[in-house]
């Protein structure tokens, strides 16, 4: 696998997860999204 495409994705994932990790139970309950999914939907963009 080439080099900048693991660093861009890694940059991805890392943006993920900080922007869902920010946002409140409210605001992730109202997209569906639960605290304990976050990591496996971040991750999504790492593959």
């Amino acid at each position: 696998m080439n080099p900048i495409r693991i660093a861009k994705n890694w940059i991805s994932y890392r943006r993920t997860m900080n922007e869902l990790s920010s946002l409140s139970n409210q605001a992730l309950s109202d997209i569906g999204v639960t605290r304990f999914e976050i990591r496996n939907i971040a991750s999504r963009s790492f593959r």
